[in-house]
């Protein structure tokens, strides 16, 4: 079974750690690029782009936009080409189980293409859009990645 990773890049390191169980456990794994181009075209960690891109609050950097429209479509490509799509929520911005704006996009793709959707720990009922989330009938597996048909 091909599983895209969907999350936060906030939760890079358990990201890494996901995959190396998941691949242990026989899946492919598709995740984001460890490494992006800055506005030099030299590679950075994924991190640090994350890093300047929520410094660049005002949108001044426009390589750093380009840059995210075309990780978003990138990530849109893998989650078409994976078999299910796994959420890794973990607590951000004082949420429990945080899921982002990107992370529902990829979520409603998924859903669109008619495509398992699991979460690692349960919805947060405390964002506005946990409906939206329920209607897209996700299989929460608390933390467990046994529990993934």
């Amino acid at each position: 079974m091909k599983i895209t990773l969907c999350l936060s890049i906030k939760f890079w390191q358990e990201m890494l750690q996901v995959q190396k169980e998941l691949e242990s456990l026989g899946y492919e794994v598709l995740t984001p690029p460890h490494e992006v181009p800055n506005d030099k075209g030299e590679m950075i960690p994924v991190e640090e782009y994350y890093r300047i891109r929520k410094d660049d609050s005002r949108g001044n950097e426009s390589w750093i936009w380009d840059l995210k429209e075309k990780a978003i479509r990138a990530h849109f490509e893998k989650v078409a080409q994976s078999d299910v799509i796994l959420v890794l929520n973990y607590y951000k911005k004082g949420i429990r189980n945080y899921i982002g704006a990107n992370t529902l996009l990829e979520m409603g793709l998924a859903f669109w293409l008619k495509k398992r959707i699991y979460l690692l720990n349960p919805i947060p009922e405390e964002l506005d859009y946990a409906e939206e989330i329920k209607g897209m009938m996700p299989i929460v597996i608390n933390n467990d990645l046994e529990n993934l048909l």
